[in-house]
């Protein structure tokens, strides 16, 4: 009897333990309600679900992430923090057996990782990202099989594998280990879960755009992400960023334009800012003013401020008007923080510029390089054209301006006329070591790598990587090291 009575709890037991991570149809609604950004109709539908299962949580903490990251509220940021232990300790009591246990503790650690990261706590996101890696190390090898698992590791392989030369150090004492070319792969595994598919697609565009090459495959699959998921919010906006990103400005204003919008939507005040971008790169300076001016007043966080203030200053230099011009570019200097790498940018313009170290010869320049990062490349050239190397007095400007025409000629599929240019500008960058000579070395590769000239591809990543300081390291150092990679494939 006591046998049969043991047998009979041991059966009612496992399926009680099974529940405690369950995807029911409410939660997959609210998660891919969360992916479009419908952040109310997802808590709306997660007040319908069990607390206590582990998925819950996992979904209830993204929407904190969703809506931290996109409304950048410093207020909110703090009245939220909170929740990340208590979340933790909640999945914490639950099935140590079931291969989610670990990976919702994992995923809460990197929602919170993000968050801080975007707030600028950089040292307890660190500390997240680093128990989140063991949590998923520990997981693959207690469930190899498990697919979910690899969507997360994947994304901190790469991570890992994107590290600094110079901080590898750091990775090896912590047992971290990882790179970009694993990590990928373990993304598209991810891909083949259908709850995470999209999520994973996303990932591994992301990755492809910023860190390694983003080709015209990658492009078609980021078009057909948008058509599939033409109520996607998030969607538009990853599209947009990402063909910017490969100066595909005039697809991305497509991208953006045709958002899906309304109440039912998270506010995004930062696509105004990424119009503005794409107005000021066509030169269209009035209109880049005016969706300054909306992110502006739509926007209640700190980031971005001294970005939004530095691209407004822009729109009037370069139109020689300076007595409007001037403030702006006072308020960069006063506002915000330097947080993001725009606002890190705007700022060293800013004290350049009062510095007297910006010549006014930086205007061609600028409009050369705004043109080129959208893709409106005939007007970049014909403005390059109209001015020989020998006009600009400085060396910095020399070596820029080689380097923007090396760029002209390389989007424009025109590699031979290219090389010559990123060639001088390696030359003239050499004795100060300035960024162009890196940047031109890193072109240099990829176009010697296009020629299947695999020896002088190596030979300019190698070059690429030998600048020891400049304000780029980090990104050219991961895609030359990306790139080296790819060569022994």
């Amino acid at each position: 009897m006591n046998r049969c009575l043991l047998l009979f709890c041991l059966l009612l037991c496992r399926p009680l333990a099974a529940q405690d991570f369950a995807w029911t149809p409410g939660l997959q609604r609210a998660y891919v309600d969360l992916l479009k950004l419908k952040v109310a109709s997802a808590r709306q539908t997660l007040t319908g679900e069990p607390v206590t299962n582990g998925m819950h949580i996992y979904t209830d903490d993204f929407a904190d992430m969703v809506t931290l990251l996109v409304a950048d509220e410093e207020q909110a940021f703090n009245q939220l923090a909170k929740r990340e232990d208590q979340r933790l300790s909640q999945l914490q009591k639950l099935d140590s057996k079931s291969p989610w246990q670990r990976l919702m503790q994992a995923e809460v650690r990197l929602h919170w990782a993000f968050v801080k990261l975007k707030f600028g706590k950089e040292i307890s996101a660190s500390w997240d990202i680093i128990r989140a890696y063991k949590l998923l190390a520990e997981n693959q090898k207690l469930y190899p099989s498990f697919i979910p698992t690899y969507k997360s590791l994947g994304v901190l392989h790469i991570m890992i594998g994107s590290v600094p030369e110079n901080y590898t150090w750091v990775t090896n004492l912590l047992g971290l280990k990882g790179s970009i070319r694993q990590g990928l792969l373990e993304i598209q595994r991810a891909q083949q879960d259908p709850i995470f598919r999209t999520e994973s697609q996303m990932i591994e565009l992301l990755v492809r755009a910023y860190i390694t090459q983003f080709t015209d495959a990658d492009q078609q699959k980021l078009k057909g992400l948008v058509q599939e998921h033409p109520d996607n919010l998030l969607i538009h906006f990853f599209a947009g960023t990402t063909a910017m990103k490969n100066g595909r400005s005039e697809q991305a204003l497509a991208y953006l334009l045709d958002r899906p919008s309304g109440p039912a939507y998270l506010a995004m005040p930062i696509i105004y800012n990424l119009l503005g971008d794409i107005y000021l790169q066509k030169g269209r300076y009035q209109q880049a003013l005016q969706q300054y001016q909306q992110f502006l007043t739509t926007y209640r966080g700190q980031n971005f401020l001294k970005d939004s203030y530095y691209k407004q200053f822009l729109c009037y230099w370069l139109t020689n008007n300076d007595t409007r011009a001037i403030p702006l570019l006072q308020q960069v200097q006063q506002v915000g923080h330097t947080v993001v790498e725009s606002d890190k940018a705007a700022q060293k313009f800013a004290e350049s510029f009062f510095s007297k170290t910006i010549s006014s010869q930086q205007k061609i320049l600028m409009q050369a390089r705004l043109a080129t990062d959208g893709g409106y490349l005939d007007t970049a050239l014909t403005l390059m054209r109209s001015y020989p190397e020998a006009h600009f007095i400085q060396l910095p400007d020399r070596a820029e301006y080689n380097y923007r025409l090396g760029r002209i000629y390389q989007r424009s599929h025109e590699p031979d006329q290219a090389i010559p240019c990123f060639e001088r500008a390696i030359a003239l960058s050499e004795s100060a070591q300035l960024s162009f000579g890196a940047t031109s070395a890193l072109q240099l590769g990829y176009i010697y790598q296009q020629k299947r000239n695999i020896a002088k591809a190596r030979q300019y990543f190698e070059k690429a990587l030998s600048y020891k300081k400049h304000e780029y390291k980090n990104s050219v150092d991961n895609k030359a090291r990306a790139g080296l990679t790819s060569l022994e494939e």
